[in-house]
């Protein structure tokens, strides 16, 4: 008789753990099924819109000098329902008729965040100031934002100086980080 509530217990804790994920999914023979429930979870919730958000640019630990690096951070909110983020944000800087994207940090891998209405995330610019009125400089006057897999942008004026070129002011001395929730 005794074979049996244990046997009840044992069902009872394997069917709680394969319907928790824990965010690295279930263990054991059940976690294909545990990673199909927690993509289908994530399947839901849709990819958050820049109209839905709210972007401060700054303040910055702006590059002084050519050569010097400043980091610029920029924070969004999110207004609207749950939403998801994933990969980088699409940055361009243009001065004048001129336009570059920069490009996302290659050391780093984006993780997918998830935003409840009112939950922030952020990303960080990094630049290196190039020299006033030399051919490999872009002399930025714009930025524009765009949210990961959309084409929709917001644009907030650079008063970071210029920015330096890898060779041309076509291909900005600059990268940007992967969307971390505020606070990590």
């Amino acid at each position: 008789m005794r074979a049996l509530p244990i046997a009840v217990t044992v069902l009872a804790a394997a069917l709680a753990l394969t319907s928790c994920d824990g965010g690295s999914g279930s263990t054991g023979s059940s976690e294909k099924s545990g990673a199909t429930a927690g993509s289908a979870k994530k399947a839901t919730v849709a990819a958050c819109a820049i109209g839905d958000t709210a972007i401060q640019v700054g303040p910055a630990n702006a590059a002084t000098a050519a050569g010097d690096t400043g980091n610029i951070p920029v924070t969004l909110t999110n207004k609207g329902d749950g939403c998801a983020l994933k990969g980088f944000p699409g940055l361009t800087v243009e001065a004048g008729g001129t336009s570059a994207d920069i490009e996302g940090d290659e050391s780093a891998a984006p993780e997918p965040l998830t935003l409840a209405k009112g939950d922030t995330a952020t990303f960080t610019i990094t630049y290196v100031r190039g020299a006033e009125g030399d051919a490999k400089t872009l002399a930025v006057k714009t930025l524009k934002i765009a949210l990961p897999g959309a084409d929709a942008t917001q644009s907030f004026p650079w008063s970071y100086g210029p920015v330096a070129g890898k060779g041309s002011a076509s291909e900005p001395n600059a990268s940007v980080t992967p969307f971390q929730h505020a606070g990590d």
